[in-house]
């Protein structure tokens, strides 16, 4: 089932709702659906975000940021989100979406695509590492890289 890219408001709240689920399943706090869907569409319009949702009606989501690299001409993508409701899971349907993630970044002219996630999730860690992503600096035989965060609020 391919992925579309978000472009309604209805797209955005389909989103927003199931962004806040994700937060929600993992304890984590989460703004209202309607603020959510506002700042996405936003975000979307600027040009640097872009909502990719699948299935009918959207079960899954994807959220990329997209940057100008600096170590090479073009851009850079960060993942900022991937989710597929759990009723949904342990059917290939993350992996399409993964795809449809990658191949949305390369046709943005992205060369570089990054994300994090728990050391804890296992099968976020299974699904990204199956599509080639590593979390060793300089790929493989590198340190193990590691993500740090600081609240500037």
């Amino acid at each position: 089932m391919p992925a579309a890219l978000a472009a309604t408001a209805a797209d955005f709240a389909a989103a927003a709702h199931l962004l806040v689920d994700f937060n929600r399943e993992y304890d984590d706090p989460a703004p209202e659906p309607g603020w959510l869907a506002d700042r996405l569409a936003a975000l979307s319009a600027t040009g640097d975000t872009s909502v990719l949702l699948t299935g009918e009606p959207p079960f899954g989501v994807a959220v990329l940021r997209f940057r100008e690299s600096l170590w090479q001409p073009g851009l850079e993508a960060y993942l900022a989100e991937l989710y597929v409701a759990p009723q949904h899971r342990g059917r290939g349907l993350g992996t399409a979406l993964l795809d449809e993630v990658i191949a949305h970044a390369r046709s943005r002219g992205a060369g570089y695509l990054d994300l994090n996630t728990s050391e804890d999730d296992l099968a976020a860690r299974h699904l990204y590492e199956k599509r080639g992503f590593d979390c060793h600096e300089g790929r493989g035989s590198g340190p193990l890289a590691v993500y740090y965060e600081l609240d500037l609020g």
